[in-house]
């Protein structure tokens, strides 16, 4: 007998953006809390909206940037001569994937391309996995000379660093990895996904070779950037002054928030991300609270909400993708 979200695929999704969707709304209740509500909504009013354009279209090319990042690694795993339009149809779908709790939902993308193409699902997981770590590992370098004037986040930046690199180190020591996957045919709750696990090894060690790793990371530099400076834009038409200060302390913050957000695994870094912004702005660039919310709310909107409606839109297009998720979770892993 199936049930009521196996019947209805779109109703099951809805129900994974629940726990964002609360969140969103106590984040927005909280800033209205810690900030003046009609000062806010005085400056947001006066706020110079025709550069608002100009923000979103940074946030385009980080988008464009981390999609070729994507299409690249699928081939690195295996996946040739796939539509560039199809290809994007699916990065741009797994947007409002990232509102689920710890980005899980993010799977899915694995599960469509397994879907369009036949790869394992698995070894298109290990894709996924490649974006989030590489990502990270750019927005730490972009952050390294804020981290420098700032000593105070070094703790956190090195752990986060050691981290992910250790993940890519080990993933290349294939002795190491061999005999954890030939252990874990011996143990009877783990050999179930021994096939899943040697799948998404194999896609692991293709992704996270030298050069795929370096040219991951240097694009997701490029991108990020992209996201830092729409963010400065911003900043300058709420009253910040131009210059090299400013730019420097945009890409900072909004780098390093991102991991902040990533870490904590919050849907979609909501509640982390925003604190992050909000605070650094206001302890160490000396924003007014006020000002600080707003910069905070429309960056937000300009990157996170903004990636969540492009995806949602491509939903209504992609009924053949939402449908999907009504298959058997298992049934869907190990295909």
């Amino acid at each position: 007998m199936q049930t009521n979200s196996q019947q209805n695929p779109l109703a099951g999704l809805v129900k994974k953006f629940i726990p964002g969707l609360v969140l969103a709304f106590a984040v927005l209740l909280i800033f209205g809390l810690v900030g003046d509500v009609r000062e806010m909504l005085d400056t947001i009013k006066h706020f110079r909206w025709g550069i608002f354009p100009l923000v979103l279209l940074f946030t385009l090319f980080n988008y464009t940037i981390r999609f070729f990042k994507w299409h690249y690694y699928l081939g690195q795993i295996g996946v040739k001569n796939f539509p560039l339009l199809e290809s994007a149809r699916l990065f741009v779908a797994g947007f409002p994937l990232a509102m689920t709790p710890g980005k899980v939902g993010e799977v899915l993308k694995g599960v469509w391309v397994n879907q369009k193409t036949g790869v394992a699902t698995a070894r298109a997981v290990s894709v996924i996995v490649a974006e989030r770590i590489t990502d990270g590992l750019a927005v730490l370098l972009l952050s390294t000379l804020g981290v420098i004037a700032y000593p105070q986040y070094w703790p956190a930046f090195v752990i986060i660093l050691v981290i992910l690199v250790a993940v890519i180190i080990i993933s290349q020591i294939r002795p190491a990895a061999y005999w954890f996957l030939d252990l874990s045919e011996k143990i009877p709750f783990i050999k179930r996904f021994s096939i899943m696990l040697r799948e998404f090894y194999e896609g692991s060690f293709a992704v996270f070779r030298p050069g795929p790793t370096l040219l991951g990371v240097a694009m997701g530099m490029v991108s990020w950037i992209g996201e830092g400076v729409g963010f400065y834009y911003l900043l300058t038409a709420l009253g910040l002054p131009a210059g090299k200060e400013t730019f420097g302390n945009a890409v900072f913050i909004l780098a390093f928030s991102t991991v902040v957000g990533a870490v904590s695994a919050l849907p979609g870094g909501l509640g982390a991300s925003e604190a992050s912004i909000a605070g650094m702005l206001t302890l160490l660039v000396g924003v007014d609270s006020t000002t600080a919310s707003v910069a905070t709310l429309l960056i937000r909107l300009a990157t996170l909400w903004f990636g969540v409606s492009l995806g949602v839109i491509t939903w209504l297009f992609s009924w053949d993708l939402i449908a999907f998720i009504g298959k058997n979770k298992d049934e869907k892993l190990e295909s």
